[in-house]
């Protein structure tokens, strides 16, 4: 007991001190990005996490060793007031619930929830039942549970997913933790078990500052991401996994599997859900920069929102007026999705932390030090 309880301390405590970001360590990274560079720099955006690790050792399933959580992106405050949607999926290996009614109205409801592949279900009825709890009159309207998005990668590496050790009051207290400001990387929420070009992987995120005509817009990025294979890392047009040739993940059992990406992307640029579909397939290009080619075994699904909703356009609510940015300027927005997805990326990769889970399963921390000894090397350093 005192061993896991001492495990637990050290976990958290690593995750907890924030280590220098991507850009701080000099690597060179194209765009402005917003005073936080993530997406809370999009006003109103909120984040929670529940993080959930205890045990060591051998595999028992439905005890652990456990090393997950739920991550929830709250788009428009606590609040299930509608925001354009739209999503986009590069490979279909993985799971984002709520798509149907994005495809047909165009909108989302409420908070978004990133968990590991065996919890989607239990994050997905976690959000609805919380937001009856905050939002229902008592009467049957729709949407009073909503259809939550909730989206997920596999943890089987370190964790013990089939304990299904996720649970509606984790759900609850991501989303009571949810909060804007400076947002909390790496080893966190949803990502805690994650693997990412077989370095620790987890969460992440960026942003860019961008100018369309006279108009002054943030993209913001989230990312879980657990994907991809060592020799494909590309950082910044250096080939850091063809470098980086050792630590490679120790596993036992059960054997290392390809992984997935799930991306949200915000901005309060005013766009129609046509053109978020747009924005959503632009979230491919980003991750490509870092080595990727989406592998068979890959779910990798994006999710992108304004939060510039329509408004009523008469007192009876049977007219709305939609703002867009014209799709000749849509150019500036594809540019910080690609940008802000990459940067989001390689800060997941340098807030890693290394960590060990089921069976002794480890997986390493991308060496920040032989990084940035890399980008010096390759004169793309700054």
């Amino acid at each position: 007991m005192l061993a896991a309880v001492l495990l637990l301390f050290t976990f958290n405590t690593s995750i907890c001190q924030q280590k220098p970001r991507a850009r701080a360590l000099g690597i060179p990274f194209h765009g402005t990005p917003g005073l936080l560079n993530a997406i809370t720099d999009v006003k109103g955006v909120m984040v929670g996490y529940k993080t959930i690790v205890r045990g060591e050792g051998k595999l028992v399933a439905g005890t652990g060793p456990v090393r997950t959580g739920v991550t929830v992106i709250c788009p428009n405050g606590q609040s299930i007031a509608p925001l354009p949607a739209a999503w986009y999926s590069l490979n279909g290996d993985g799971e984002m619930t709520g798509l149907p009614a994005i495809d047909d109205y165009g909108l989302n409801y409420g908070p978004i929830g990133i968990t590991n592949t065996n919890s989607v279900g239990m994050v997905r009825d976690g959000i609805g039942q919380w937001n009856v709890k905050h939002f229902s009159t008592g009467k049957l309207v729709d949407f009073s549970f909503g259809l939550p998005v909730a989206a997920e990668t596999w943890d089987g590496v370190l964790n013990d997913i089939n304990g299904f050790h996720v649970t509606t009051q984790d759900v609850f207290d991501a989303l009571d933790s949810a909060k804007g400001g400076p947002i909390t990387e790496g080893s966190v929420g949803g990502g805690t078990g994650m693997v990412c070009y077989q370095f620790k992987g987890g969460s992440g995120t960026a942003s860019r500052v961008i100018t369309v005509d006279s108009g002054i817009y943030t993209v913001g990025v989230f990312v879980q991401a657990n994907f991809g294979r060592r020799n494909e890392l590309t950082v910044a047009g250096v080939p850091v996994g063809e470098e980086i040739t050792d630590l490679k993940p120790e596993i036992h059992v059960p054997k290392e599997k390809d992984g997935s990406i799930i991306v949200v992307v915000v901005t309060d640029a005013p766009l129609m859900p046509l053109q978020l579909k747009q924005v959503a397939k632009r979230v491919p290009l980003g991750i490509a920069r870092t080595g990727t080619i989406s592998h068979n075994g890959s779910g990798d699904i994006f999710l992108a929102l304004s939060t510039q909703a329509p408004v009523p356009a008469n007192k009876n609510g049977s007219l709305e007026t939609w703002k867009s940015v014209p799709k000749d300027f849509m150019d500036p927005i594809y540019q910080a999705t690609v940008e802000a997805t990459e940067e989001a990326i390689i800060n997941v990769l340098v807030a890693g932390v290394t960590t060990t889970g089921i069976n002794g399963n480890k997986v390493y921390a991308l060496p920040t030090g032989r990084l940035v000894q890399l980008m010096k090397k390759y004169n793309r350093g700054r």
